[in-house]
């Protein structure tokens, strides 16, 4: 497995906050509480400026 297939596991849903989560295809996951279907995506980094 490549970095690029590797994912983190979200620890809760954002949605109702229950923690039995369960891997979708396509990069999902699905909340087994609220039935929800949602995916995480990694945007970057937020580095503060530095003056010099």
């Amino acid at each position: 497995m490549s970095t690029a297939d590797e994912r983190a596991a979200p620890y809760y849903c954002p949605y109702c906050g229950d923690e039995d989560l369960r891997p979708e295809e396509n990069g999902g996951w699905l909340c087994s509480s609220c039935r929800r279907v949602f995916s995480v995506k990694f945007l970057g980094l937020s580095l503060p400026e530095v003056s010099r």
